[in-house]
This record gives C-alpha cells, structure tokens and sequence, in this order.
C-alpha cells in the first residue's frame, strides 16, 4: 500500500488543529505517518535538546537511537545542515548509525518552528532498500511545514 498524501495531509491537519503542544503534534504525526504506508518500518522524531543533541521523540516500531549527536548518522546530517537526506541504502552513508540492523533506507527531514529553529528531525526507515522517492520527502515536507508553522 502506497500512502495517499493528500489524505494523509488532511488526516494530521485536522488532528493537529489547535494543538500548540509540540510533543503531542509529533506523537500525532508518527503514528499516522507509520500506518500510511507499509515501507515505513520505524517512523519517529528525534528532538532538538541543545548541545547539537538529537534526543528520541515520539515514534512508532522497534526502539531506536536514545541519543544521537549532530555530527553522527543521517539524523545528524539533517539536523546540522537543516536540509532532507533521502539514504536510498544505508550502507553506502559514510557513518551510519545502525540503530537498528534491519533498515536498508532512510529519509530524514528537519523540523523546523515558525522562526526556522530546529525543533528536530522526522526519521523515516524502511527494511527496503530505495524505499523513498522525491515526493515522499516532498509530501513530508508540507506536511510538517504546515503542522509546526
């Protein structure tokens, strides 16, 4: 099953409206997001704690990272230069963090508050290897720009 963005997008809008708790828009997300798609295995945030610190957020699937800082991985990546990473195998990312031995593919997108600080990061992980597209990190992008704006 293929995620249908547009009613993905709507679905967490209506969910999300109102809310001014961050934690509670990211649990909100990660949950509708994870059961969108079945290439998604592991989807979650990874907050921005201050001390370049990536923290574990709100997420869905098997454990991840606890603690990730911004120089390691691509969460790291994301959250140092504010910019998507789109990993179609993981193995061939220079520091991969293997949080998790099953993930062949990441996306991992910035979170970013109406004055553009990082909130922190949207790690998306699949089992398969070119699991995410360009509209994947697109869709996803709208979708958080107009959920944390």
């Amino acid at each position: 099953m293929l995620v249908d963005y547009g009613d993905l997008s709507n679905r967490i809008a209506a969910l999300v409206d109102g809310e001014h708790d961050v934690i509670s828009k990211m649990a909100t997300i990660a949950c509708e997001v994870y059961f969108a798609d079945d290439r998604f295995d592991w989807v979650g945030f990874y907050r921005n704690v201050g001390n370049d610190t990536l923290k574990i957020g709100p997420y869905q699937g098997g454990h991840g990272c606890l603690t990730i800082p911004f120089s390691k991985g691509v969460c790291g990546m994301a959250a140092r230069t504010k910019s998507v990473q789109l990993v179609p195998d993981v193995d061939k990312f220079p520091g991969h963090i293997a949080c998790s031995s099953s993930t062949e593919s990441e996306l991992v997108l910035p979170v970013l508050n109406r004055a553009g600080e990082l909130l922190g990061v949207f790690d998306l992980d699949s089992n398969q290897r070119e699991a995410f597209k360009p509209m994947d990190a697109e869709n996803l992008s709208v979708i958080l720009a107009k959920a944390f704006a």
